[in-house]
């Protein structure tokens, strides 16, 4: 869990300017996998110089920094780099996340490859949704 952003970001290399704080303050307190348009809406009153611009190429860094991560299939991102799996409702558009390991699939065609990332994508209606 990241307690101290600015310092944590100086960790990693990138300047703390406010935007970027701001940027992965929002991505720690709200485990929603968002993507630009979501962070966007929720900053512009607090920013108002601040741009969709801007909150792409602060996760591209924070990407490259390794800080967050996208979800290719939605174009989210994420700060919780240890989950790497993820369900998405049709019906409300919620993307949780949760943990596959490598050692619960079958991947015998990969015998003798070297695997650096594993991604599941999981689509249909959350629990929620199938109740109403």
């Amino acid at each position: 869990m990241i307690t101290n952003i600015s310092e944590y970001l100086k960790s990693k290399g990138v300047k703390p300017t406010y935007q970027r704080i701001k940027i992965l303050e929002y991505l720690v307190k709200n485990k929603n996998n968002p993507s630009v348009d979501t962070i966007y809406t929720y900053l512009k009153n607090e920013i108002p110089s601040l741009s969709r611009t801007s909150v792409y190429n602060t996760l591209a860094l924070f990407k490259k920094k390794k800080i967050n991560t996208s979800i290719k299939f939605e174009n989210s991102f994420k700060t919780n780099l240890s989950h790497n799996s993820h369900f998405k409702c049709e019906k409300c558009n919620t993307v949780i996340d949760f943990n596959i390991t490598q050692s619960k699939i079958n991947l015998k065609e990969l015998q003798g490859y070297e695997i650096k990332q594993t991604h599941i994508y999981f689509h249909g209606v959350c629990k929620n949704c199938k109740v109403n």
